[in-house]
């Protein structure tokens, strides 16, 4: 038992969790927001600073600097804490917004986006972390809902946002408005988040990373210098094709050989992981790089404002969220899941064919149909890849199997959106019109229609097997729009069994007490668990510390401790309780009585001779007891005992 202690999370009133959980929160809407906030705002940032030829870099150095720093930030956090970790992405976002809406060139903008996208990854990955530290498992399902809808919302409000600020304020005001936002999160993280520091000493992959950051910039100047900035057989842009290939040669390298590797080449020797890798790459591909140039349609050919592209956007973003919200729950009752991304692929090629017919004469509602159309089908194929990754990772695979699905799905966002910025700036003339802009935008889209092909035949080759009961659950509760997996396999299995426990319709608590034989009263029971989780530093509690955490007075508690004692499962001196033999003994039960459960509720999962899995089930089994509701309600009956 006292192996496992470490691993439970601190106590914390409920007062404060609240108000922990929804800083976190702000803070990860911030980092959500600020991939789409800026898509409506580009055509005036062009218009005032120059440099169309950029425009691609503003999202894509963001997105390039997020994907890096949700590589990085986990293990910062098990290295330095995650309380640390959390302030440092919280103040690299604000410097980075700060400097973003002071900037006086695309170069600087750029620069600063950089400096934003570091901030926003390591928020996005740390925030998930921080929650899991101060939310009880048994609760943790439902933020993990509200955390996926957040994210679905900034998708939708990011473009109109951004429009309201160009029309109402400035353009910079879609960077000036993260700060007292985020100074509020700082100022609340500070003084309430608790200081958890993982005993693990992780080895950080340093080369494998800065080898992928530099091949990655320089695939993406390859595709957005390529043709705009400098000729195609230039020596520069055949230089940046070369270096970045061996860049890419010299990562596969490196990782079959780090301690650590941030993405194993091991994963790649399974169809299933490959496979749905290269859809998500895709899917995010053709996503972004719609998104993003749809504004600029909008305002300089149809004459919206910023304010109304962001509004006439919403139907793309309604259909994506109808089927990923619907295939969600088919995947979870059905256990089917190749036809979405078959189907979602063919009707995402037609959404980017009508799209390459728009021009000054398409109607709202035609226009409406054929974003809602390129929505649908998005909407298709967002979750099944991590969904797949899910259900068929081992346990020592499940969390760089996750982060792996979601780092690949914002690669190929940055990159979705260079090439689909070269394709659009290559056919803009020194002074565009018009009529250019719409040769820009059909030719732009034309040349995509073929990614939705790419992605049939992909899905083609994707593997349906039979899914796990708790890769329903997760289906279930997922809306597609979730954050970064942690890269922790613990972190990722934590979030399955909450979503399992959230399917539940009914406590399985009292069944489990029931089943352990222990000889318990409700209010025994629950003072058994407080002292259990109160004594993990020393060894012992006192009635104190339990009134402080619970807000009860100590007092209220005291008979209640003293049964235990008569009864000899707990031991005291000079107000200090801490377990006997006996009482450990019957800890040890109740654990075994969840343990027992949780196999049961994962028991598809073939990993019962993995000593990490089982370890983890066990320290997972700890949380659950330590957090029983039937338990937690006996407080009560601790009252007014």
């Amino acid at each position: 038992m006292g192996a496992h202690a470490v691993s439970l999370p601190p106590v914390t009133s409920r007062k404060t969790q609240n108000t922990i959980v929804a800083a976190i929160m702000l803070g990860m809407l911030l980092a959500a927001l600020d991939q789409t906030i800026v898509s409506t705002a580009l055509p005036t940032i062009v218009a005032d600073l120059g440099g169309a030829n950029h425009l691609s870099w503003v999202v894509t150095s963001y997105l390039l600097a997020e994907t890096i720093m949700t590589v990085l930030i986990g293990k910062f956090g098990d290295l330095f804490g995650r309380k640390k970790a959390f302030l440092a992405s919280v103040v690299l976002f604000l410097v980075g917004s700060f400097f973003s809406g002071w900037a006086d060139s695309m170069v600087w903008l750029i620069a600063f986006r950089a400096v934003q996208g570091l901030g926003g990854g390591g928020l996005m990955v740390t925030s998930s972390a921080v929650i899991a530290d101060v939310v009880p498992l048994r609760e943790r399902g439902k933020y993990q809902g509200a955390i996926g809808a957040m994210f679905g919302v900034a998708t939708v409000v990011g473009p109109l946002l951004g429009g309201l600020f160009v029309d109402h304020l400035s353009w910079r005001w879609a960077f000036y408005v993260n700060i007292p936002l985020g100074v509020l999160v700082v100022v609340i993280a500070a003084a309430a988040l608790p200081s958890v520091k993982s005993t693990l000493k992780p080895r950080i992959d340093y080369l494998g990373i800065l080898l992928i950051a530099l091949a990655s910039t320089g695939l993406t100047l390859f595709t957005s210098w390529g043709g705009t900035e400098y000729p195609w057989a230039s020596p520069t842009v055949i230089g940046l094709a070369v270096g970045s290939v061996i860049l890419l040669a010299l990562f596969v390298l490196v990782e079959q050989r780090a301690a650590e590797p941030m993405l194993p080449m091991r994963l790649f020797r399974g169809r299933v992981f490959t496979v749905a890798g290269i859809l998500s790459f895709v899917v995010g591909f053709a996503m972004l790089g719609g998104i993003t140039y749809l504004p600029t349609y909008l305002q300089r050919v149809q004459g919206a404002s910023a304010t109304e592209s962001g509004l006439r956007m919403l139907p793309l973003i309604i259909g994506l969220m109808i089927t990923t919200l619907s295939s969600g729950v088919v995947i979870s009752r059905t256990g089917r899941y190749k036809i979405f991304p078959l189907a979602g692929s063919l009707v995402m090629a037609l959404g980017l064919f009508l799209l390459s017919n728009l021009d000054v004469n398409t109607s709202f509602w035609v226009a409406s149909g054929y974003m809602i159309v390129l929505g649908l089908g998005l909407g298709c194929c967002m979750q099944v890849p991590t969904i797949v990754v899910q259900n068929t990772a081992d346990y020592d695979d499940l969390g760089v199997a996750t982060s792996g699905v979601s780092f690949l799905r914002t690669m190929g966002s940055s990159f979705g959106v260079a090439v689909f910025g070269t394709i659009f700036t290559n056919q803009l003339p020194a002074v565009p019109t018009v009529p250019s802009y719409v040769d820009a935008i059909q030719t732009m889209f034309l040349v995509a229609t073929p990614i939705g092909i790419l992605s049939f035949v992909v899905a083609l080759f994707l593997k349906e097997v039979p899914l796990r009961d708790s890769t329903k659950a997760v289906a279930a509760g997922s809306t597609g729009f979730s954050e970064p997996g942690s890269g922790d396999s613990r972190q990722e299995l934590e979030k399955v069994v909450a979503a399992v426990w959230r399917k539940r319709k009914a406590d399985p608590g009292p069944a489990i007490l029931a089943r352990s034989g222990v000889p318990l009263t409700h209010a025994q029971g629950w003072m058994l668990v407080q002292v259990y989780r109160h004594s993990v530093d020393d060894g012992s509690a006192t009635l104190h510390e339990l009134a402080e955490r619970t807000e009860v007075p100590a007092g209220i508690f005291e008979p209640t401790a003293r049964q235990l004692v008569d009864m000899g499962y707990l031991a005291e001196a000079e107000g200090h309780f801490r377990f006997t033999g006996f009482g450990t003994e019957t800890f040890g039960r109740l654990v075994t009585a969840w343990r027992v459960w949780l196999l049961e509720s994962l028991a598809s999962w073939d990993e019962t001779k993995d000593r990490d899995f089982t370890a983890c089930i066990d320290e997972i089994a700890e949380q659950l007891i330590s957090n029983s509701r039937e338990l937690s309600a006996a407080k009560h009956a601790a009252v007014s005992a």
